[in-house]
């Protein structure tokens, strides 16, 4: 990257792991010390090639489905969650599994659940073909309608009009969804919902950092994975407020185009991106010399999940005691 004369680097915050990826690496990373080689994870444990590719060099195999995975051999669920028959199948072929789905992604299967024994047709907004997505669409199929944006809602056909419900993808953009809702609300007045956001506090929290950081800098880069979700939201509610935002990987991915004319850039990243990415972005961007470095936050966390019971039976089992978490915590509003 060609030498760019800048004032300013500043990093918003939080931003990166937050409690729910924290939990699901570090249960990858008990799995590999306390369970029998090998040790399987279905698709990818969070959205981020750096993270995968580090969990693999300590042992752990990924696939893509479960037939991959051979009979009564231990496997992990990613933290997006899965769908009712992966979990069907798991049994059947009797896999050892331990579940890393994030207890706020649990928490939207649990209302989809509900809501659907209790009569209701159901309106998910979320991201077609998007992981957390297809598992929560498993829990009901026959009476859960999918939408991404406002305009769909006057297509949707649902059967009684006065007994629906919506939910959310956690990892959605929180104006966004709110035009959603929105919509949902005018055309179904007696529309029933969560009784707190589905969209969980991370996703929000650094959406607040980011807007904050976008009204202060000439251009934002966002630090993540092209699939990831949350990621892809922080450079659209930037970009909303007329801030070239974009996203990259890592700093291979800065283009020195980008940054002409800036004074001041801002640096976030997804909820899926090691810490390490974000300072080999702020040495590439220092590469002028001494550029102060700002970090401005806008909440504290301080949330922490629990481990998977069945992570702790295994361990026990085999005589061994889960080494102690290290991670740091991730947290609330």
């Amino acid at each position: 990257m060609a030498t760019i004369p800048l004032q300013e680097i500043v990093l918003a915050g939080p931003r990166g792991f937050c409690a729910g990826v924290d939990r699901a690496i570090d249960i990858v990373e008990l799995a590999l010390q306390v369970c029998p080689p090998p040790v399987y994870v279905r698709r990818e444990i969070v959205h981020n090639r750096h993270v995968v590719e580090a969990l693999r060099a300590k042992g752990a195999h990924f696939v893509d489905e479960l037939d991959e995975v051979p009979d009564d051999a231990t496997v992990i669920f990613s933290a997006h969650g899965v769908s009712p028959a992966v979990r069907q199948e798991a049994r059947r072929r009797g896999l050892r599994v331990i579940d890393a789905t994030c207890p706020l992604v649990t928490k939207v299967h649990l209302e989809a659940i509900r809501y659907a024994r209790e009569g209701y047709s159901i309106v998910l907004v979320g991201h077609a073909d998007h992981d957390e997505v297809v598992g929560t669409m498993g829990e009901a199929p026959e009476r859960m309608f999918l939408i991404a944006h406002p305009e769909e809602v006057d297509r949707l056909q649902i059967p009684d009009p006065d007994k629906v419900a919506y939910l959310t993808q956690t990892t959605l953009s929180v104006d966004d969804t709110r035009d959603c809702i929105e919509a949902l609300r005018r055309r179904f007045p007696k529309i029933a919902g969560p009784a707190k956001d589905d969209i969980c506090y991370a996703t929000q929290n650094r959406q607040a950092s980011a807007k904050t950081v976008a009204g202060e800098v000439d251009v934002l880069l966002v630090i993540g994975a092209a699939n990831s979700s949350n990621a892809n939201r922080l450079v659209e509610v930037s970009t909303v407020m007329g801030t070239p935002s974009y996203l990259i990987n890592d700093k291979n991915d800065i283009k020195t185009e980008w940054l002409a004319g800036s004074q001041r850039v801002g640096v976030t990243a997804g909820a899926s991106t090691p810490e390490f990415l974000v300072t080999e972005v702020v040495q590439a961007l220092q590469q002028a010399g001494r550029v102060a470095v700002r970090e401005v936050h806008v909440v504290e966390e301080d949330v922490r999940f629990g481990l998977p019971r069945e992570l702790e039976d295994i361990a026990r089992q085999g005589g061994k005691t889960l080494p102690q978490r290290s991670g740091v915590a991730a947290g609330s509003q």
